[in-house]
């Protein structure tokens, strides 16, 4: 073989130990299961859309179940239609290339009721003294909640949301954990003007002088 011919197939070697085809793709930490099969697709896009906050974009969702795009996109459109069907009380819309579950418009007058009534519905003591934590320690995380209380404060932040009486404002520096806030329906049903006229604290822990502001 000549000198010609083996510097020709070295530079091919090089080559395709250079393309990008040769290089794996990283692998997210969680193992997400193969969804080739386009109704096992179907159903991660729409366990996604039902967990979702906010609405989120086919390439988000591609990201998360590995999946191509355009198959994603598909998936979507397969799913908007199936809740266009009779009988159906959801629907998905996509809104500035980005889609969400909502209710359906004619149902509106069930949920609204169904919301105020729930808003009439007293707050549990758990509710009331997350409630109060937050008042006083607001931006604060779950998890500072929860310490300070000594028990999961996930379902009643959620009840405290959906009451209104609380807001997700951004998120902890140090944890990434979300913060919550109280808010202006929370000032009204205490009728406050603005936070300072929470009342003191002081008359109820008399050796607060004592006390690290974090025991507070």
């Amino acid at each position: 073989m000549s000198e010609i011919g083996t510097a020709a197939e070295q530079e091919l070697d090089t080559a395709g130990e250079l393309a990008p085809e040769s290089v794996e793709p990283e692998q997210p930490d969680s193992a997400v299961p193969e969804l080739a099969d386009p109704a096992q697709l179907r159903a991660a896009v729409e366990a996604v859309l039902f967990i979702v906050e906010s609405p989120v974009s086919a390439g988000q969702i591609a990201v998360v179940v590995q999946r191509p795009q355009p198959e994603v996109e598909s998936a979507l459109a397969e799913i908007a239609e199936s809740y266009r069907r009779p009988g159906r009380g959801i629907e998905l819309r996509e809104v500035a290339g980005a889609w969400r579950v909502y209710t359906r418009p004619e149902l509106a007058a069930v949920v609204e009721a169904f919301l105020l009534d729930g808003q009439r519905a007293r707050l549990s003591t758990a509710a009331l003294e997350t409630l109060a934590v937050i008042a006083y320690r607001q931006p604060v995380t779950r998890a500072r909640i929860s310490a300070i209380r000594g028990v999961n404060v996930d379902g009643v932040v959620r009840t405290l949301t959906t009451r209104g009486l609380v807001v997700e404002v951004g998120s902890d520096p140090d944890t990434g954990g979300g913060l919550y806030r109280t808010t202006d329906v929370f000032l009204e049903k205490l009728g406050l003007q603005n936070l300072d006229e929470l009342p003191s604290l002081a008359p109820l822990l008399p050796d607060i002088d004592g006390l690290d502001t974090e025991d507070v």
